[in-house]
């Protein structure tokens, strides 16, 4: 019997969130599921390029806002 799992099902794969006999059961598809596993592997990338990615703002950027910021300290 061929299993379809949910998009959300693949991520929360990926970022270990399902339970222990439900991650089994997408190991076991994404073995015996060429078009799976290829969509776990794209899944896979994206998650390692996000995590790379910069999750704070430039110096500029935070200087920027606390400037602004200070004008309403200022008209009142």
């Amino acid at each position: 019997m061929i299993k379809t799992f949910t998009h959300e099902k693949l991520l929360r794969y990926v970022y270990n969130e399902l339970p222990a006999n439900e991650q089994q059961e997408v190991e076991q598809a994404l073995v015996h599921d060429p078009e799976l596993a290829a969509a776990c592997a794209d899944l896979l990338l994206a998650q390692r390029a996000l995590d790379g990615a910069r999750c704070t703002p430039k110096q500029s950027t935070t200087s920027s806002i606390l400037q602004y910021s200070r004008t309403f300290l200022k008209a009142g």
